[in-house]
């Protein structure tokens, strides 16, 4: 799948490309608003693609820029669509469900979809609901991405209006706006989370509670696991490695590497020989522990499509927890001389036929990084 789209750099935009990513298609050209400026170069961008997503908008800010500025977007696409030489085979618009709804926003993404549609009455118009996941801004994409920031801070947590919320993770959203086979780790039909902004709050600030410790809270459905997440996405990598409680007498040491509640999941070891490479991959749901046992090791991470590389240095001699944040890709190298032995732990049990497990480098920029990269 050759994928072309506007709002590639933002939050729904860096969840399409991951998820790209993670199914093997070719990095999706993203087509910038200084390349919407110039409707040649925009085209020519656009040819041949066999999907076009148009993911770019305007959601906050003054009534009238809002206005003007889903409208001015959607016609900037039109121009270009119609000078390409190979149109895409599917245009795609990421619209709202409060399109129409009589706001600025709401009538500038109804009034944008008719824009669209008139250069291409096939338009596939998806409207996207209240949308949450990781690395959201706050303020801005969702108020989970609000409140989990607000929690990450140690701020409270205020509740000006309840009302209940149909809750999509944007992996979801970004599977049925790609067409998306179906995968354990997405679902493209969107299964909402129904939930009122104070229970929102209330669940939030107990995960947080539960994380602060070191430990995992109880995740006992799909939208659980994806609010934690979102979650520690948050908090990573300020409140990393974990230190992880210790306890010894005479008869030697004893550290608690793992706390899970309402839930076992799996627990595995490994030795690793000196200079091995362990993992190079990154997973979209999975929750991920790290701890080391014995020997020493560093362990590198980089969000998927961005540059810098956080690296830790651990060793058994101190043990500490590094939880793997999803979609970053991770790896864990025996820096020493000896053999190393490392727990791992995750939130689910290993099935073959549905692992979450993605193939990345942690040392090379991803091609994801560069815009309009082949």
């Amino acid at each position: 799948m050759r994928l072309a789209l506007t709002g590639g750099d933002g939050f729904l935009g860096w969840h399409v490309r991951v998820l790209a990513r993670a199914l093997g298609w070719p990095a999706p050209v993203r087509l910038t608003r200084a390349d919407l400026a110039d409707p040649d170069a925009a085209a020519a961008r656009l040819a041949g693609a066999d999907r076009l997503l148009h993911l770019a908008g305007v959601n906050r800010g003054d009534p009238a820029d809002v206005a003007a500025g889903n409208v001015e977007l959607a016609a900037a696409l039109v121009r270009a669509i119609r000078r390409c030489a190979a149109p895409p085979a599917t245009v795609v618009y990421a619209n709202s469900v409060q399109a129409g709804n009589g706001t600025p926003y709401g009538d500038s993404k109804a009034m944008a979809a008719v824009t669209l549609a008139a250069a291409r009455p096939d338009l596939v118009d998806l409207r996207l609901p209240n949308l949450y996941g990781e690395h959201g801004r706050p303020h801005y994409n969702s108020v989970v991405a609000t409140f989990c920031r607000q929690l990450a801070d140690d701020a409270p947590l205020e509740v000006r209006q309840d009302r209940e919320l149909d809750l999509v993770h944007v992996t979801d959203a970004a599977a049925a706006l790609v067409d998306a086979p179906p995968g354990s780790p997405w679902d493209g039909t969107m299964p909402p989370l129904r939930i009122g902004v104070r229970d929102l709050a209330e669940r939030l600030t107990a995960y947080a509670s539960t994380y602060r410790r070191g430990e995992i809270p109880p995740l006992t459905d799909r939208h659980g696991v994806r609010l934690f997440n979102t979650y520690r996405s948050h908090r990573f990598p300020a409140d990393h490695p974990i230190r992880l409680p210790r306890r010894a007498d005479h008869r030697g040491e004893l550290v608690e590497a793992v706390k899970a509640h309402g839930g076992g999941g799996q627990t595995f070891c490994s030795t690793t020989r000196p200079g091995v490479t362990r993992g190079e991959h990154f997973h979209l749901a999975k929750v991920e522990r790290f701890c080391v046992l014995r020997g020493s090791a560093e362990i590198g991470l980089r969000r998927v499509g961005h540059d810098e590389v956080v690296r830790f240095a651990v060793t058994g001699d101190d043990p500490v927890a590094v939880d793997m944040p999803t979609m970053w890709a991770h790896d864990i190298v025996n820096t020493g001389s000896d053999e190393l032995l490392t727990l791992f732990w995750t939130n689910e049990v290993f099935d073959p036929d549905a692992p979450d497990t993605w193939p990345e480098p942690v040392g090379r920029p991803a091609l994801l990084a560069g815009v309009g990269a082949p």
